[in-house]
């Protein structure tokens, strides 16, 4: 019998019987209400799924939560399919995988429509005028936590993080092989290999093999929906920790690259993300709304979402045993260190283009106090309100 199911067998005597639909019927609700970002989001499965309902044993919400750090993806998608992998394995992983996901799907999609169909009207452009620029306020207080919570006092996670702000903030777009060169990097000076992936037998699952495997070794096409496959996966793959990290990669992808979406086009999405609940990367169906419609959306999600769900089930047997290898953990570290500093690089981008006169600078910066002050605001309805003023302010402005 395998560690995990050793394990599984354990936790079931733990743990309340519940079945697979209640599951399912979970994640629906906190994919149709759940708002925060993803540290709100975990937040919210421990205190239901662990402590009111008992459905989860804390040590395999721990193991959950640890694989979804280390790994590649948004945080909060990925604790979700490794906690519908505990009982259930594959259907449970896959199911809940959906069930969490497809509520924000619907909104982004609807809120596409609206967006291609009104988006020339006054009242449109003076919502966004001003969500656009609280966003920033959002983003970066994200970013600031973010750093704190991940640097800490190590002086080559502060070089890995200057260099990788500096370099978005100088080109505006997000290098793929400076955050896997800051993650090697890393690894060989903190924890440096002694023939372990061999000892291990686990050479297939180390991180930089899998992310070039998902990321780039896919072949190019001329066709819009396979760039938009190819494009989403590699993003979807360089997701660590928070949705936020994708930002500046799609910024450099549909803005710079492709030239899907312009600049406000970019920072909208972004915005669309942040009033919507679930997780932060299905941003990503609203930018593929834009670009070919549902089935752009449908691909984009699909893409996006594709990575963290085989990066989640395929180490989930192995986690318990070689989780805390520390090789894995010193590459993740340095890719995350990489991923915030282009976050912080990426709220100067985007603010050169969404703060564009003292309304908008107010804004952003009332919005950053708001969050540094209180602990309890809630980004949705600080972009409602942000949303108001915009009507009212946009129309003297402009």
């Amino acid at each position: 019998m395998s560690d995990f199911s050793k394990a599984k067998l354990k936790n079931e005597t733990q743990t309340a019987t519940y079945s697979l639909w209640q599951m399912i019927v979970y994640f629906l609700k906190l994919g149709t209400v759940g708002f925060g970002g993803p540290v709100a989001l975990t937040g919210y499965m421990y205190r239901d799924l662990v402590e009111k309902r008992g459905w989860i044993s804390e040590e395999d919400y721990k193991d959950g939560l640890a694989l979804s750090q280390l790994a590649p993806g948004p945080l909060a998608a990925q604790l979700a399919i490794y906690l519908g992998y505990v009982h259930y394995r594959l259907l449970g992983a896959t199911l809940v995988a959906i069930a969490f996901v497809i509520p924000s799907f619907v909104m982004v999609v609807a809120l596409g429509w609206a967006y291609v169909k009104f988006g020339g009207l006054t009242w449109m452009q003076a919502v966004f005028y001003a969500v656009g620029a609280s966003v920033i306020g959002i983003v970066a207080f994200s970013a600031y936590k973010l750093t704190t919570k991940t640097i800490g006092k190590d002086w080559l996670l502060w070089i890995i993080f200057f260099i990788a702000g500096t370099v978005t903030v100088l080109t505006e777009t997000e290098n793929i092989l400076l955050f896997l060169g800051s993650g090697i990097l890393y690894w060989l000076v903190k924890s440096p290999p002694k023939g372990l992936w061999k000892k291990t037998k686990l050479s297939i699952l180390e991180p930089f093999s899998l992310t070039v495997l998902l990321g780039a070794t896919i072949p190019s096409n001329t066709g819009v929906l396979w760039n938009i496959f190819t494009f989403f996966t590699k993003a979807g793959a360089f997701v660590f920790g928070s949705g936020l990290a994708i930002v500046p990669f799609l910024y450099g992808g549909t803005v710079k690259e492709h030239a899907w979406l312009n600049a406000q086009q970019f920072l909208d999405a972004v915005a669309v993300a942040m009033i919507t609940p679930g997780p932060v990367v299905i941003t990503t169906g609203f930018i593929g709304y834009l670009v070919a419609g549902f089935s752009g959306a449908t691909v984009a999600a699909l893409a996006t979402f594709l990575p963290c769900y085989l990066l989640t089930i395929i180490p989930a047997p192995f986690f318990k045993k070689y989780g805390k290898v520390p090789g894995i953990n010193a590459f993740v570290n340095g890719v995350t260190a990489a991923a915030t500093g282009a976050i912080s690089g990426a709220v100067i981008v985007l603010g050169k283009r969404s703060i564009i006169d003292i309304p908008t600078a107010l804004l952003a910066l009332i919005t950053l106090g708001i969050l540094w002050k209180s602990k309890k605001a809630s980004e949705p309805i600080i972009i409602l309100v942000a949303a108001i003023i915009g009507l009212i302010v946009y129309p003297m402005m402009h």
